[in-house]
């Protein structure tokens, strides 16, 4: 990751579907005007209106239809996997949405580039939008500005404070104290670790992230030039690998975890079951959803990945970047009315201090001119996360090629952890994914 990023992100010392709506849309309708009304329509993989992001969301739309009585706007929602699955559709077609939902990684959004789906950005519009020093760089290419990013995004284990003390465990500061807590919560019949292995990415992240505690502050570079090169031959691979399927062959992870997905696993956290939950930060309003329990919801904590020892990396190497952000459609009707709708919903007023007040996220945008002395515990851990970081990861491996090599990749992460590739065959499959 480039030294400006980090430097700035230090500085900050403190954030299958559902249709939702004004209007709502199936996903065929056209965009467009007519009797006067300008109609919008909104690709989103936020399909919860109710809590999270997806409230904000739909938070900012409502509002923008207030103040705007000519514009009508439809949103489309649906969880990330089917999201990605019908954007590939769309971009087929000749229906694509006008304002979409994009990830600023090689591994999406070089290609929708390059296909000229999205709609050049006015970079000088933002000047004063307070984005931190590089959040663009992963939604640019060549010079040119094609999305806005949403959050910093920091990956780490949640933690139910109520059940740490109950089984005598503190938080774990070296990987090495991370296992011991996993065989005493196994022996008091709890989840050690609530873990999302259906969607696969999850599991590519957490060897990076322990990558990043074995190498310490060169691991974007590193990491950049495997992927690049198809050269895993760095000892840090095969230790992370190592050390993964100790946490594996432990128990650390739910029985079946390579087919749960996403709201199993979290459902598994938060009603109890399971002690940790390993998920980024994008998720710290679970401290604050009402549908999950008091007595779970006022207990939950978070930390980084533990140190490994021997390892060049400290707990202030943290796994962080930023991903998910919206985007212009080139080919929309409306597509001036979509800029005006997506400059509108990041405005530092609007999106950054909006999810900062209700407990959403940590934005790609300074918000600490939003903090209230009323966050959440879950909100300032994760603040204090960020805030002691010495280096941040960047975009994980995963996502550093192309949209073919993040589907070897992730599968291969699967594969490795329930036994049908073992290490070699792994960091072969990684290395032979680019040829």
């Amino acid at each position: 990751m480039k030294k400006k990023v980090i430097s700035v992100l230090l500085a900050l010392t403190m954030v299958l579907g559902c249709t939702a709506c004004g209007g709502s849309s199936d996903g065929d309708s056209s965009s467009g005007s007519s009797e006067g009304k300008t109609t919008i329509k909104v690709f989103s993989n936020l399909p919860d209106r109710t809590t999270g992001q997806g409230l904000i969301e739909q938070m900012l739309i409502d509002q923008y239809m207030e103040e705007n009585e000519n514009v009508v706007i439809e949103v489309e929602a649906l969880d990330d996997e089917s999201y990605k699955t019908k954007f590939k559709a769309y971009a087929s077609g000749s229906s694509m949405p006008d304002l979409v939902n994009v990830w600023g990684q090689p591994s999406f959004l070089n290609e929708v580039i390059d296909e000229g789906i999205l709609a050049e950005l006015n970079q000088d519009d933002y000047t004063d939008y307070n984005f931190l020093e590089g959040s663009l760089d992963g939604f640019s290419k060549d010079g040119k500005l094609y999305g806005l990013a949403r959050n910093t995004d920091v990956m780490g284990f949640y933690y139910n404070k109520a059940i740490f003390e109950e089984c005598g465990i503190s938080i774990p500061t070296t990987y090495d104290e991370f296992l011991e807590a996993v065989a005493v919560l196994k022996e008091k019949d709890y989840i050690p670790v609530a873990f999302d292995g259906s969607d696969k990415w999850p599991m590519s992240i957490y060897i990076n992230d322990l990558y990043q505690k074995i190498s310490g502050q060169n691991t974007y570079d590193e990491v950049y030039e495997a992927v690049n090169s198809g050269d895993y031959s760095n000892e840090a691979w095969s230790q992370a690998i190592d050390l993964t399927m100790e946490a594996v062959d432990a128990g650390a992870f739910q029985s079946g975890f390579e087919t749960t997905d996403y709201g199993t696993s979290m459902n598994l956290f938060s009603n109890g079951q399971a002690a940790m939950y390993y998920m980024g930060s994008w998720e710290m309003s679970i401290a604050t959803n009402e549908d999950i329990s008091e007595e779970v919801r006022s207990n939950i904590g978070a930390f980084a990945m533990p140190t490994v020892t021997g390892g060049s990396g400290s707990v202030t190497d943290v796994c962080a970047w930023n991903g998910g952000g919206y985007a212009v459609t080139e080919s929309s009707a409306v597509k001036e009315e979509a800029i005006k709708l997506l400059n509108y919903m990041f405005e530092p007023e609007n999106w950054s201090k909006l999810c900062w007040e209700n407990g959403v996220c940590m934005s790609a945008q300074n918000f600490t001119d939003y903090l209230t002395g009323e966050e959440t515990d879950l909100q300032n851990e994760w603040i204090e996360v960020l805030n002691s970081a010495t280096s941040i990861s960047g975009v994980t491996f995963n996502d550093l090629g192309t949209n073919e090599f993040k589907t070897i990749s992730e599968d291969a992460s699967i594969e490795l952890t329930i036994g049908s590739l073992d290490k070699e065959q792994f960091l072969s499959t990684l290395s032979n994914a680019i040829k």
